[in-house]
């Protein structure tokens, strides 16, 4: 591993002291990967220390994400820290902000995944086509082998909850949405704890019409983790879709306070503003009467 990524043995020590690598004799191409996207963030002059923080901030802003290195795109800001693309967003998880878009040049992690022979067979191992899998969704052009991938995956372990997630997404993505919500119900029967498997769920339920449903699969979502702020903010969308402002205003006030200076943060007090206007004013006329 380092002839391949060009790294020395004290670098590798130093990221495993940091809690960042995990010490082994062996590597597989899982570690292999992950062990990349270390060493292309600290290239970008993110310290490790910072780097261990935002995998512990993005585990919690993300329920359900084991390894953000390896479940989301990773990025370097203006301020020397990571950023992740998950979901069709990208956040800064230590601040807690949803972030717009990044420049080419900030951009850390290749496109391109690292180079393997295409004519060699298929790695026979889960988490090696797990990992797989993983790379070819960072380049655009290769959804769909990505997708042939995951489904690989699950036929080898076809109870690979995240496999479930990650392919539900790319079909999710493409509006391919009986697919995604298929594996997405999949994901949750393996695994009943898996905010992220409700919080997908309650996405397509939403985006299909069913909006009760998605309702009720986000408020599960947030029984498993109260402090998901994703959910409480598509909950409270969910909530305003069918007139009940209140319910709204209460995952309003939940999200602002989970995500305090991002640009959803400003949608959301400008939420809560109009919510509590409308109230006042439904009580000074009540009292008119």
């Amino acid at each position: 591993m380092l002839r391949i990524l060009r790294l020395t043995a004290r670098q590798l020590a130093g990221w495993e002291k940091a809690g960042l690598v995990a010490a082994a004799d062996s590597y597989s191409f899982f570690d292999l990967l992950q062990v990349k996207k270390v060493r292309d963030l600290c290239a970008r002059k993110v310290r490790p220390a910072v780097i261990r923080q935002s995998l512990e901030a993005m585990q919690k802003q993300a329920a359900g994400m084991e390894n953000p290195l390896l479940e989301a795109g990773a990025f370097t800001t203006g301020r020397h820290r990571v950023a992740f693309r998950h979901g069709g967003k990208l956040l800064e998880p230590i601040a807690g902000q949803f972030m717009f878009d990044f420049s080419a040049q900030e951009k850390v992690v290749t496109s391109t995944p690292i180079a393997m022979n295409r004519t060699e067979p298929m790695p026979a191992d889960a988490a090696e086509l797990f990992a797989r899998g993983i790379a070819l969704e960072e380049d655009a052009s290769s959804q769909l082998e990505a997708i042939a991938t995951y489904h690989r995956v699950l036929e080898l372990d076809p109870d690979h909850a995240a496999a479930h997630i990650n392919v539900g997404t790319l079909y999710y993505n493409r509006q391919e949405f009986a697919l995604a919500e298929k594996h997405y119900r999949c994901a949750i029967t393996v695994d009943p704890r898996y905010a992220l498997a409700y919080f997908d769920l309650g996405n397509v339920l939403d985006e299909t019409g069913r909006v009760s449903e998605a309702i009720q699969t986000y408020n599960t979502a947030l029984q498993l983790a109260p402090t998901y702020a994703d959910a409480h903010y598509n909950l409270a969308l969910a909530y305003e879709k069918v007139k009940e402002p209140r319910k709204a205003l209460k995952h309003w006030r939940a999200y602002v306070k989970l995500d305090t200076t991002g640009p959803w943060a400003v949608h959301a007090r400008n939420q809560v503003q109009r919510i509590l206007q409308a109230d006042t004013l439904r009580l000074v006329h009540s009292r008119q009467i």
